[in-house]
Parts: C-alpha cells; structure tokens; sequence
C-alpha cells in the first residue's frame, strides 16, 4: 500500500524558512465543529508563502478567462467563421501540451519561484501584445495564433511549477483543503470572467480586456516575487531538463500504481463523460422550449458552479485521508450524475444534476491533485504536475470528439447517458481490478 511520506529535508525546510510558514503539523490541529466542519477548509491561509501564491490565482483566474474570451470573439469578428475559432484553440493546444511536458522536467530541475517569475512575466507580456495588435487594429489572424500560441507555451511552462509548489509550501495534512481553495478559485473565474467579458465589452471595448489582463498580471508577479526560494533538493539542480527526464517521469507513473490510477481516472472521467459538445444541440432542440441561447448559457455555467460550491463547502471532505476512495466514489458521483443530465427532459433538473456533477469534479480534483503531491517525490513533482495539466486540457477535448460522433450516431441523449454509465462501469472495473488506489491513504 502506497502511503504518503514527506522526505525529512523537505519537512525541515517547510518548518524553518519564515516565508513557506508552515506552523504545526498535519492533524495538529483541533477538529472542526458545528458549521466550521462544512465551510471550506482555511488552514493553508495561514501560511504567508501559501496565501502569496493564492491571491495571486484569485485575481488571474478572472483576468485569464477576459482573454480566453477576447481571443475567440476577436478572430470571429475578423473571420466571420467558427472554423477559425476551432483551428486558433488547436494553435493553443499543440505548444500547451509540448511546453507543460518539458515546463514539468524544468520544474524539477531549477528554483520554482525563478520559473514562476519569467513564465509569469512571459505572459503579461503576451497579454500586453495582444493589447497592442487590437488597438492598433492590426486585424491579423495569423497573429493572433502566433500570440496564443506562445502564451499557451508559457502557461505550459508556468503551470507544473505552479503547482509542484504547494507540496513545498504547505504540510501534507493540509494539501486537500489547499488544492480546494486553488480550485474553488478557478471555478470561480470560469464563471465570473465570461460574464464579466460579456459585460465589459461593450463598454469598454475588445483591446481593453486584453489590458485588463496584462495589468493583473503584475500583481501575480509580486505575489511571486515575495515567495521564498524554491530550489531542487538533493541531486536534481545536477541534472538537464531534456527527453531523458521527460521518459523518465512517464516510467514514474508507470511504476507507481497510484499515480497511474489517478491519471486513469480523469481521462475515464473526462473522455467518457464530459458532454460539452452536445450542449448546443440540446440547448436549441431538448431544452429549446427555454430559449437556446439562455438554455447553452445555463448547460456551461452549471459544472463550474457546482464546482464553486463543492469548494465553498469543502470542509466536509477536505481533511478525509483515505484518499484513493474519495477519488474513486467522486468519478463514480460523476458519471452518475451525468447519466442523470442524459436522462432529464427538463432544462432545471438537467442544470441540477450537472451542477451536482461539477461538485463531484470538485472532489475529484481536489483528492487526485493531493495524491500526486503526496506520493511522488520532490524530485518527479514538477514531471507529475506536466502531465497531470496535459490530461486535464487533452480529455474534454478528446471528449469532444466521442460525444459528438456518438451523438450524431446514437442521438444526444443516449450519448451522453451511455457515457456517464461507461464512467461508472470502467472506473469501478479499475478499482477492483487494481486495489492500490482504493487502499491509498495519508
């Protein structure tokens, strides 16, 4: 059985440098009670370093998602057609995932807080180009995918480094209730930036979103600035971030069956089961009744805001520590309650089960991001975080190729149910079959 460990020169260092602040130990603290045992778990804020790295996620998740806007509504403005749009998110893709696989080699090798920096700085300044370019009326296409495709790279780099921190700067106890509040934090931006974005840009404009964005980027870089140092331990500042470091971390995985299994269970989770793809045709034909428009708004908002409030009461699981179980029954929570959403005629009981699947997605990610904190080495947590960010972006994606085959075949409905069923079927077949992440615990 995989257990969590911490090497006692990691622990030294969390204990005794001001800045990573981590004071107590993990499960020192009394246990909550009453209400406080279902509001989101704190504890990690009380940390400097942590709180630093924190504050500077809340004011980037809204800022990235009014570029994440911008971009696809200032190409359609130019183009007039969707399939621009689709090839300008491969752009973004392709560098993403090559960059956050070697960003995840890099992150084991260097100071963390000195690739946070540049990464950071990397995309402020593609922020502000994109700010430049729409200004100018540059209307350029090409441009605009060569912009996404170098600040995509950056996030590629920035993002293993990012989170392989947080492992360096909380105890092991507290790693659910941080990888919570990091994810609450997203969620919220996946929900507040598009509606802000819808808000501002007649107002105030397309190229001034862009600006928005660049200018809160220089908070995050303070933010990352006060971080104290973060250098490799032990013999990983000797060694070069090439491919050898980079097959050497998916031999990692493949050894531990753990870590394998917690890969696993996204991609089950993601590819089998998530139905973004279907959302327009059944907002304009199943839920059309409602309006379309309204009922595609409500199909997308729903998953994040169950997420957000998964988060918000994110106490009641937070301090669990048979990890692997809670892993196994929030993929399973998922897959259910998209059978349900395939299964409902009505627009309000649809929302309801996919926001009771977004709270579930909570709780996966949550519990799998602290597994691949807890039980790879200091050394493999950068490579882990890499791949770990190319399996989130890549499954919906690959899902959006499934559903919409089987949809087309199969009908809408039937797809997205028939996926939420091979959700609960595979992932109960993969616990069964290999025990070790059921047994997992911290």
């Amino acid at each position: 059985m995989y257990r969590a460990t911490r090497t006692s020169v990691d622990t030294s260092e969390s204990s005794s440098t001001t800045d990573a602040g981590t004071t107590g130990t993990p499960g020192g603290d009394p246990p909550a009670r009453g209400w406080r045992r279902w509001a989101m778990d704190t504890r990690p804020l009380r940390i400097p370093a942590y709180r630093r790295l924190w504050s500077s996620t809340i004011v980037t998740a809204v800022g990235s998602q009014l570029t994440a806007v911008a971009v696809p509504k200032q190409i359609y403005d130019i183009t007039q057609s969707s399939a621009w749009v689709g090839y300008a998110s491969l752009a973004g893709l392709v560098p993403m995932v090559v960059f956050a696989l070697w960003g995840g080699a890099v992150a084991d090798t260097v100071d963390r807080r000195k690739l946070l920096l540049i990464t950071n700085i990397g995309i402020a300044v593609t922020s502000l180009l994109f700010w430049a370019q729409a200004v100018t009326g540059l209307d350029s296409v090409p441009v605009l995918m060569i912009l996404l495709a170098a600040q995509q790279a950056f996030f590629g780099l920035n993002q293993p480094a990012r989170s392989a921190s947080v492992a360096r700067l909380v105890p092991a106890g507290e790693l659910p209730a941080a990888n919570a509040l990091g994810t609450t934090v997203m969620q919220t931006g996946l929900v507040a930036g598009p509606l802000l974005a819808g808000v501002l840009i007649p107002v105030i404009g397309l190229p001034e979103l862009y600006l928005i964005d660049a200018l809160a980027l220089t908070f995050t870089v303070w933010a990352v600035f006060r971080l104290p140092a973060l250098p490799p331990l032990g013999e990983s500042s000797t060694r070069r971030a090439g491919v050898r470091e980079i097959a050497a971390g998916f031999r990692y995985i493949a050894g531990h069956k753990v870590l394998l299994l917690s890969f696993l269970a996204d991609i089950v989770a993601m590819v089998f089961g998530m139905p973004r793809a279907l959302f327009p045709e059944l907002a304009a034909q199943t839920y059309g009744a409602w309006g379309s428009g309204f009922a595609l708004g409500l199909l997308f908002a729903a998953i994040p805001v169950g997420s957000v409030l998964g988060g918000l009461f994110s106490g009641v699981f937070s301090r669990a520590r048979r990890h692997g179980l809670m892993v196994i029954g929030s993929v399973v929570g998922w897959g259910l309650a998209v059978v349900g959403f395939g299964l409902s005629g009505n627009l309000w009981v649809a929302v309801a089960f996919l926001a009771a699947g977004g709270v579930a997605d909570m709780v996966s990610m949550v519990f799998r991001g602290a597994i691949l904190l807890s039980a790879a080495t200091d050394e493999m947590r950068g490579r882990m975080q890499g791949v770990f960010t190319v399996v989130v972006a890549g499954g919906p994606r690959l899902a959006d190729v499934l559903h919409g085959t089987a949809g087309s075949l199969f009908g809408t409905r039937a797809a997205v149910a028939g996926g939420g069923a091979l959700v609960v079927v595979v992932m109960l077949a993969l616990a069964a079959a290999m025990p070790a992440l059921r047994r997992y615990r911290i």
